[in-house]
């Protein structure tokens, strides 16, 4: 494998090479995730202190930051242990004292000598009505005063790494900062006017006002590229080497596809017909498919889905589709099932409950290419499983398999296909940073006939005039869902919040009309409730948030979320979309628990304003942070360090098309530019795609 470039050397030895960093110290920056001198560079200043200087402290606003020129009056040791040390000074005008805890007073009668003049600088507070500057961050001669800049930077720190000597150990690692070739597009630094790298690095530790800690400084916004450049550059990597991989052209005569078409009742969307085009031209091509489909609620990815499901048949070939639960599964299995008959297509469901007989029926018919198209859950993937010609497979609700599963199934079939669904609409810079290395086709426009949904907020003091009106809507033969809080992280605590809210339905409104699931029924019962429901034996269903995604009973025209306001945006966004798609007008009423928050109460009027999921999807992502939206422990989102992808879309945008240019001119990353974009993977610590680029 390719080493590092010894430029970047002097930026990858441990800590201790800078001037007042010992093993000690070192291991106490190992809590701000700086190992390096590297890591040090881009860890910047966040803020600013105003260090100028001032006559006085008069009417300076407390607390406050000064920096004067005082004379020392008077020290006054501390009578008993554990009192501070207290130094009374004037400025020009005015009396204040110096505070000091745990000092030796030799040391301060040495640093202020009564009677003599020193320019003290640190944050003043009133205390007992009298000012006071406790440990000041300078002290200094008046003559060495020019040492003092005007501002200063303020550095996040941890504990054992204070601002001194953070701000030491930063302009140490600076003077080891070389001068990089360029490796952005010349015609894009020259249209931003930013900096080059090196200028970039020092500009940034050395702001002058308070816009240049600003992320759309020049300096900072083009080093937040370059870590946006260096991530879409390994994407985009991984993306090549997986096209270099044997995939198979799959293409069909049409016919099993235009059998299912003639018998739709309705024609697909313009999204609709523009997402299978884009799917089918990519299974006619010799390299693997790797396709994410986003769709918001009800936008109709199960056709888009089944239209490539049955050129994989036309072309002669098999098709899997996996879900990520035994309920959206059978909910998968009953939707295609009439499409598929219309085609005259053999379809199977395969669960981890099948018994072993009939399991062993299935999987016979599987390998000798009887069944054409099997759904399942992750069950598809287990040994034994084995496919006469798998030629694409579709995964469900990508966010909850991880990559290797996705791998694990197309594995399955030589060069098979991947098509990806997701209901869950995805901010732009999120799609970006986490399917990067996919081809995106979304679905934004709604089939004709599905109704917008009325939403109202609610609060939970109007519980009683919520059940009447649920009482009536139930008599008149309609159908509703009533999905309980997330009350603690405990599973059984939700359970019995949805358990007493399943009897007290019940008791009001009659024992047969109430169903319940939840997570933590046996399969089998939980099967039977959904059962129920689907076939109007019961017209309320108590649920917790198990019926999130893909649950379709299109007589059921009412969904009440109670303690709405514990729901994030795009569950509450995905929870209404399970009503709305029948003929009857529908409602979402959420109920809340007054008084709502501030936060709470922003994301609640937004989803009663808008049914816009990727709208949702922006507002969602700007109120709680990218991590959070998709559970940062196994999102395998890219840590950035100046980089702010929640605001900075458009830039992460930027850096995918610069990038997906360079790499068609210039794959290897062999001319001038590519290879400062080979040190740009190494300043950047992509290590993966140096490994795609020596393995090819």
């Amino acid at each position: 494998m390719a080493a590092r470039p010894e430029i970047l050397f002097p930026l990858f030895a441990g800590l201790e090479i800078l001037d007042g960093i010992g093993p000690k110290t070192a291991k106490n920056f190992a809590a701000l995730h700086i190992g390096t001198p590297r890591d040090l560079l881009f860890h910047l200043p966040h803020a600013l202190i105003d260090r100028s200087r001032r006559a006085s402290i008069r009417g300076l606003d407390f607390p406050g930051t000064a920096t004067v020129e005082v004379t020392v009056m008077a020290h006054h040791p501390p009578r008993s242990r554990g009192k501070p040390y207290r130094v009374q000074v004037r400025d020009d005008a005015q009396e204040f004292q110096l505070v000091f805890f745990h000092a030796r007073g030799e040391y301060l009668q040495k640093l202020l000598p009564t009677g003599q003049r020193r320019l003290v600088s640190g944050k003043l507070e009133l205390f007992d009505g009298m000012a006071q500057m406790v440990h000041p961050d300078h002290v200094l001669h008046p003559d060495e005063a020019e040492n003092l800049p005007s501002v200063e930077p303020v550095y996040a720190l941890c504990a054992g790494v204070t601002q001194k000597l953070i701000a030491r150990a930063a302009a140490a690692a600076l003077t080891r900062a070389p001068q990089l070739a360029e490796w952005i597009d010349p015609a894009l630094l020259v249209r931003e006017g930013w900096p080059d790298w090196q200028t970039a690095i020092i500009a940034a530790h050395a702001p002058g006002t308070l816009s240049d800690v600003l992320p759309n400084a020049p300096a900072r916004t083009r080093l937040a590229y370059d870590e946006f450049f260096a991530h879409q550059m390994t994407l985009a990597l991984a993306r090549l080497r997986q096209r270099r991989k044997p995939g198979r052209a799959s293409s069909g005569d049409g016919a099993l596809r235009d059998r299912v078409l003639a018998a739709l009742d309705y024609r697909p969307t313009g999204a609709q017909t523009r997402a299978i085009a884009e799917i089918a031209a990519d299974m006619a091509a010799p390299v693997r498919m790797n396709r994410l489909l986003q769709g918001d609620v009800g936008a109709g990815k199960t056709l888009v889905a089944l239209m490539a499901l049955l050129i994989a048949v036309e072309a002669g070939g098999q098709g899997v589709m996996m879900a990520p639960t035994e309920i959206l599964a059978r909910q998968h299995l009953e939707s295609l099932r009439p499409l598929a008959e219309m085609a005259g297509v053999s379809l199977a469901l395969l669960t981890g409950r099948d018994k072993a007989s009939e399991r062993a029926q299935k999987l016979d018919a599987l390998a000798n290419g009887r069944i054409q198209i099997l759904v399942g859950t992750h069950a598809v993937f287990q040994k034994g499983v084995e496919f006469a010609d798998l030629r694409l497979a579709v995964v469900d609700e990508q966010h909850r398999f991880g990559v290797a599963q996705r791998a694990a199934l197309a594995a399955k079939g030589v060069g098979a296909d991947v098509l990806v669904m997701t209901a869950t609409p995805i901010p732009r810079s999120l799609a970006l940073a986490q399917y990067g290395d996919m081809d995106v086709s979304v679905l934004d426009e709604k089939p004709p006939g599905r109704k917008p949904v009325r939403t109202a907020l609610v609060s939970t003091a109007r519980m009683d005039e919520v059940v009447a009106h649920l009482r009536q809507a139930i008599a008149e033969g309609r159908q509703a869902y009533w999905v309980c809080p997330l009350v603690e992280e405990s599973e059984l605590v939700n359970l019995t919040a949805a358990q007493s809210r399943f009897e007290y339905l019940r008791a009001a409104l009659g024992e047969g009309a109430v169903g319940l699931v939840h997570g933590q029924l046996p399969p089998a019962e939980k099967d039977a409730a959904m059962a129920g429901f689907v076939a109007g034996r019961t017209q309320l269903l108590v649920a917790t948030t198990v019926i999130e995604v893909g649950v379709n009973v299109p007589n059921a025209s009412i969904m009440v979320i109670e303690r709405a306001e514990s729901f994030g945006l795009a569950q509450l966004h995905q929870l209404r979309g399970r009503v709305g798609r029948g003929s009857a007008e529908s409602t979402c009423l959420l109920m809340y628990e007054a008084p709502l928050g501030e936060t709470a109460a922003r994301r609640l009027k937004l989803l009663r304003d808008t049914e816009d999921g990727f709208r949702i999807a922006e507002e969602d992502m700007a109120i709680r942070g990218a991590g959070d939206l998709i559970g940062t422990a196994q999102s395998g989102l890219p840590r950035f360090r100046v980089a702010d992808m929640e605001r900075q879309a458009a830039l992460m945008a930027t850096a995918q098309t610069d990038v997906r240019k360079l790499l068609a001119d210039d794959p290897e990353l062999r001319s001038p530019r590519g290879q400062a974009a080979r040190v740009a993977l190494w300043l950047m610590e992509q290590d993966k795609a140096i490994k795609y680029l020596s393995v090819g």
